[in-house]
C-alpha cells in the first residue's frame, strides 16, 4: 500500500528532480490529499486578485506550475485562453481532464521555454515560488514570454520572499515592470498543522512595461 502524501512531503522538496519524483506518485490523489485536506486557498486567492486587476486584453493566460489545474478551475474563464505549464506529466494529466486549458506544456521552468517572445497577456501562479520548487530567476524567462502590458499575479511563500531573493529580483527588473502591489494572504484555511497551518504567501501583482 502506498503511503499517503501530505504537507511534509510538499515542503521537503529541494530540486526539480524531487518535484518530478514526488508528483509522479502523488498526482492522482493530490487534490484530495493536499488541496482539500488542507483547505489550500492560494489558487482561489490568485483567481480573486486576477479578477480584481485584469482586463479584457489580458489573454492568453499562462498558468505557471499549474499542477493539477487548481487555478484553471478557480478562474473558470470560458472567454479567455489559458495554457498550463508544469514539470510533472502526471500532474498535467490530471489538469487535462478538467478541460480548463487550451494547451498543456510539460517543461522545466528553470530552463529556457519553447515559447515565443511576447506571447502571453497574463501570467498566474500559485504554490510554485515556494520551498524546493523554483526561485526568482524564473521571472526573467516569464517576462520574456509575456507581452508588453501583461499582467502578473503570483504567490511567493512569505518566508522565502526575502530569504530566496525575490525582493532583490523585483528591484533588478524594476525598469521592466510597473510598481508591484503586494497582498499577504493565508495559504490554508482550517488547517491544524502545527508547522505550516498558519503559513502565508505574498501575492505579487505587476505588469510588464
Amino acid at each position: 500500500m502506498t503511503e499517503k502524501k501530505g504537507l511534509k512531503d510538499a515542503y521537503s522538496l529541494k530540486t526539480p528532480e524531487d518535484s518530478v519524483n514526488l508528483y509522479k506518485t502523488w498526482a492522482s490523489t493530490y487534490d484530495d490529499d493536499f488541496a482539500k485536506q488542507n483547505d489550500y486557498r492560494s489558487p482561489i486567492e490568485i483567481a480573486k486578485f486576477f479578477a480584481q486587476y485584469s482586463n479584457d486584453e489580458d489573454t492568453p493566460i499562462l498558468d505557471v506550475g499549474a499542477g493539477t489545474g487548481l487555478i484553471g478551475e478557480c478562474l473558470n474563464l470560458n472567454s479567455k485562453e489559458i495554457d498550463a505549464i508544469d514539470i510533472s506529466p502526471e500532474m498535467l494529466n490530471i489538469a487535462r481532464t478538467k478541460n480548463c486549458y487550451s494547451e498543456i506544456i510539460e517543461a522545466d521552468l528553470t530552463k529556457r521555454l519553447l515559447i515565443n517572445d511576447n506571447h502571453y497577456g497574463a501570467i498566474v501562479s500559485a504554490g510554485t515560488f515556494t520551498h524546493g520548487h523554483v526561485g526568482p530567476n524564473v521571472l526573467d524567462e516569464l517576462l520574456r514570454v509575456a507581452s508588453p502590458g501583461a499582467l502578473f499575479v503570483f504567490t511567493v511563500h512569505f518566508k522565502l520572499f526575502n530569504k530566496a531573493g525575490f525582493d532583490k529580483k523585483l528591484l533588478e527588473i524594476k525598469k521592466n515592470i510597473t510598481q508591484p502591489t503586494f497582498h499577504e494572504v493565508d495559504v490554508y484555511g482550517s488547517n491544524p498543522d502545527k508547522e505550516h497551518g498558519s503559513d502565508q504567501v505574498i501575492i505579487t501583482v505587476f505588469r510588464k512595461k
